[in-house]
């Protein structure tokens, strides 16, 4: 499968047999609704995790210590989201059957559907831990099945109720809110006070994370492409990363990130942080 890249996240200079975790990028923007250009975030978080260290004070663990593969960005041929996304499957599939953890770095946020499945295949017992603004529960957007506006529901399809937990949403149909209370997700609404709760309930089983950098305020992360004010700090995600460390991580993404549209470079750096700290936890 082809891949490129020119430069590698700082920290994961290990060889893809010796890695524990293998980070690669999705840039695939196919489906925005608002603002694209997520397509472009992969290349510019590695070259700005230059400006970190491995170090993570946060939680007191060095990438130097950890075994992390940067296998590069999938190549992709744009207009055919189909063959984008049974690419992205497929390299999700070897990544797992090698027994490693994939950390995807998108795109938009449909990057993530193919990923989930191919741990699906893995783990029966697998849940879905869904950071974002918005509800990502429709059933179609605008006729279309297959979007960042319905990745959630997608997902929900095969893993069905109690399997999907949501933090930090504050968008969507009013359809999509009145769902989700019947019993089919968890949705805590605005933020994430309800994530200890979550992880009691989900104890040992196998856990997907998925981040769609939305869920910060776009007074601190304002390179996405569809802002939605409200959202939490730079300072809850820490806490949130730090809580996730007590569940059992197969893989996770992190998503959503448009660097043109924060012309300081500054949404970037969050993100590039944010991968770290993921990246660590894993």
């Amino acid at each position: 499968m082809e891949l490129f890249n020119q430069y590698l996240f700082i920290g994961c200079e290990a060889t893809l047999e010796e890695s524990d975790v293998v980070l690669f990028g999705a840039p695939y923007d196919g489906t925005s609704s608002f603002r694209p250009g997520s397509r472009f975030a992969s290349s510019r978080i590695r070259i700005d995790s230059y400006g970190l260290e491995t170090y993570s004070p946060y939680l007191d663990r060095d990438l130097e210590d950890k075994k992390v593969h940067d296998a590069g960005d999938l190549s992709f041929s744009f207009g055919n989201r189909d063959l984008v996304l049974k690419t992205i499957k497929e390299f999700s599939q070897e990544i797992v059957q090698k027994g490693k953890k994939p950390l995807m770095i998108g795109g938009e946020h449909l990057v993530t559907l193919p990923t989930v499945e191919a741990l699906y295949e893995k783990y029966k017992d697998l849940v879905v831990v869904h950071f974002d603004a918005h509800t990502d529960l429709r059933n179609d957007y605008m006729g279309e099945k297959l979007s960042h506006a319905t990745v959630i529901k997608n997902i929900w399809e095969f893993l069905g109720d109690g399997r999907i937990y949501q933090f930090g949403i504050r968008s969507g149909l009013k359809e999509e809110f009145q769902w989700a209370d019947e019993g089919h997700t968890l949705l805590n609404k605005f933020g994430y006070d309800r994530l200890d709760e979550a992880i009691g309930m989900i104890k040992d089983k196998p856990v997907y994370v998925t981040i769609d950098l939305d869920i910060l305020d776009p007074s601190i992360f304002p390179g996405t492409g569809t802002p939605e004010p409200g959202g939490i700090s730079f300072s809850d995600m820490m806490q949130i990363i730090n809580k996730l460390s007590l569940l059992n991580i197969v893989g996770a993404d992190v998503v959503e990130l448009s660097p043109d549209y924060d012309p300081t470079g500054v949404s970037t750096a969050v993100a590039s942080k944010i991968i770290r700290e993921v990246m660590l936890i894993l």
